[in-house]
């Protein structure tokens, strides 16, 4: 089941990846309008992607289509969706992107409209290697859930979950990578430093990384036994200094999403 029009209101960054990770699986929807108010955001997207639809400011253009995506900060949905409930097909299906809002505050925004799920996808998408849970609001219908799960399965993973637990994947799932990133880019830099190739630092990097995941998932040992099998941890000093932050930061982030 394929969509036949996609609409995102907002054309930052998560629109820019999904366009992206369908673009590399030949999965780009039959006609695609991405609304925004910056100009330059909306020129980046057409050069890279030439045959979708842009509109500057003008939202209702973008919620006329039949899958919906809205990809604005959660500061901004109020104004955002001003006059977007109207502009909705009757079969729409509506996707919000971000955390804090939930479906109950979505249908009173969108003047009772009740079509509505929520994702949580993350950068990974950008190749196909996401994990992208979504919440399916109570009144959407099997086939409209097919069709929002049809167009993230070229992402990547798309569990479905209950909408409560939206904002810890937004921490966990779709923010991850960030916390991981510098750390690993880092060490490809120390490892060409210490001799290797820029190829063979990115292997290594790379490989270690992949096994390190595959041993913590198919090993069976506990997290301590994991930790033993290397008897030497030249972090040891700061591991509870990387833990405390982990704590502190990501509660913070967590309580600042959390939605009200």
């Amino acid at each position: 089941m394929r969509a036949e029009s996609v609409g995102f209101v907002g054309g930052g960054r998560i629109a820019r990846i999904m366009l992206e990770g369908w673009s590399r699986a030949d999965a780009i929807p039959p006609r695609v309008v991405v609304s925004d108010p910056n100009e330059e955001v909306l020129a980046a997207l057409q050069s890279r992607f030439p045959n979708i639809e842009t509109c500057i400011g003008d939202n209702c253009a973008a919620a006329g289509q039949q899958i919906v995506f809205i990809g604005l900060h959660p500061a901004a949905f109020a104004e955002g969706l001003v006059g977007l409930g109207a502009a909705l097909r009757s079969n729409a299906v509506v996707v919000s992107l971000a955390p804090k809002v939930t479906i109950e505050r979505l249908r009173a925004l969108l003047g009772g409209f009740d079509r509505i799920a929520r994702a949580n996808p993350n950068a990974p998408s950008i190749v196909g290697a996401g994990y992208n849970p979504i919440a399916f609001g109570p009144d959407l219908d099997a086939s409209a859930r097919q069709l929002v799960l049809d167009l993230f399965a070229p992402l990547g993973e798309a569990p479905i979950v209950d909408e409560p637990t939206i904002e810890a994947y937004a921490v966990t799932s779709a923010m991850g990578p960030t916390y991981l990133w510098f750390q690993l880019y880092g060490l490809r830099d120390l490892a060409a430093s210490f001799g290797l190739s820029d190829e063979a630092a990115a292997a290594a990097v790379d490989r270690m990384t992949r096994g390190a995941l595959d041993t913590m998932a198919s090993s069976g040992l506990t997290p301590a036994e994991v930790m033993d099998l290397v008897p030497v941890h030249p972090l040891g000093e700061v591991e509870a200094s990387f833990n405390d932050a982990y704590r502190s930061r990501l509660t913070a982030v967590m309580e600042r999403i959390r939605p009200a």
